[in-house]
């Protein structure tokens, strides 16, 4: 479906990058970010990403298709060549989409196999060349933002010999917001898995390169946790910063972003009241036909590290796949956690 509210300008993009949760495969759907964004009406959502092939030869728009509700959103695209992500930029920008990021960060096979992700770091002209011509697309197709987000380097790179060339290329192209993943990928010898933990993460390069480059708007993604570490990041003048699988196995900590973060009186919301403002959204799922557990897999971290949430997730674990499941299975699962003060 295309959106019916208008795509978010550049200044509000730009304001919501302060926060955004990062666009993760199997995990950033259309249901989750529906769920984020009732914790948080300001941070940035990513969709999964989506490769341009799919959308331009596979006819894949579906995968486009998202709720007014979660603006702003952005979506990732995944691809190397030039004329498909111009026209698969266009398609993103038709459904309503303000921000299309070009994925040069993600180190998996079957990414690798396509030739674009991490491995796009080797080739920072044909990087250009991409974002180039996904701009020009943009502007034709109505306008919309153009990012990256990018790795500080790959396999036996020197991160601090090719960060600089790559962002100086990538500006030079025109783009003027840049994510980066402060940890090296190895695309042999190491898994997706392990990609996310083996490589040292350099937070400190990061900061050099904001230095280094005032004038492009930078975040930064990779180990952090807390909106506190965020912060941190922040006022020590980077623009914005990336969380990602913290945000997703504790994402109630989303309820606290828009005042921590954003300036925003608190908004004495609840996980509770996250929870039973799901109900809604899960009985209009599965009247389409869809499953309980289509939801209800992405709420399962809800109440992390507080009483009854083992007890949450049995309760939806165990239920989500009989066939008449539905949004009862919420509340029964609900009432097993005690109610808490507002974030």
């Amino acid at each position: 479906m295309t959106s019916d509210r208008p795509a978010p300008d550049e200044t509000t993009l730009r304001r919501a990058a302060r926060l955004s949760v990062a666009p993760m495969m199997d995990w950033t759907d259309r249901h989750c970010r529906y769920f984020h964004r009732l914790m948080s009406r300001e941070a940035l959502l990513y969709t999964e990403m989506v490769a341009a092939p799919a959308l331009v030869r596979g006819g894949a728009v579906h995968l486009l298709d998202f709720d007014p509700a979660e603006q702003p959103v952005a979506v990732q695209l995944g691809g190397s060549d030039p004329g498909e992500l111009a026209k698969a930029t266009r398609a993103a920008v038709a459904h309503g989409y303000g921000e299309v990021n070009l994925n040069v960060g993600c180190p998996s096979d079957r990414v690798q196999s396509g030739a674009f992700g991490a491995v796009l770091m080797k080739t920072p002209d044909l990087v250009a060349d991409c974002v180039a011509a996904m701009m020009d697309a943009a502007e034709g197709a109505g306008g919309a933002v153009v990012t990256v987000k990018c790795r500080i380097g790959v396999d036996d790179q020197a991160p601090r010999d090719v960060l600089p060339g790559f962002l100086a290329k990538v500006r030079a192209a025109g783009v003027n917001r840049v994510t980066v993943h402060a940890r090296k990928a190895w695309l042999q010898g190491l898994s997706p898995k392990e990609n996310r933990d083996i490589p040292p993460l350099d937070h400190a390069l990061v900061h050099e390169m904001k230095r280094a480059f005032p004038d492009l708007h930078l975040s930064i993604n990779g180990g952090i946790e807390t909106l506190d570490q965020a912060r941190t990041h922040l006022d020590a003048g980077l623009d914005g910063v990336m969380i990602g699988r913290a945000a997703y196995h504790n994402p109630a900590m989303l309820l606290a972003v828009d005042a921590a973060l954003f300036g925003r009186a608190p908004s004495g919301r609840t996980a509770h009241d996250v929870a039973r403002a799901m109900l809604p959204y899960i009985e209009a799922h599965v009247a389409a036909g869809g499953k309980v557990h289509d939801v209800t897999r992405h709420m399962l971290g809800l109440f992390a590290g507080r009483p009854g949430a083992r007890a949450w997730r049995r309760a939806l674990s165990a239920g989500a796949t009989a066939p008449e499941a539905g949004p009862d299975l919420v509340i029964d699962a609900l009432a097993r956690v005690p109610e808490a003060a507002p974030a």
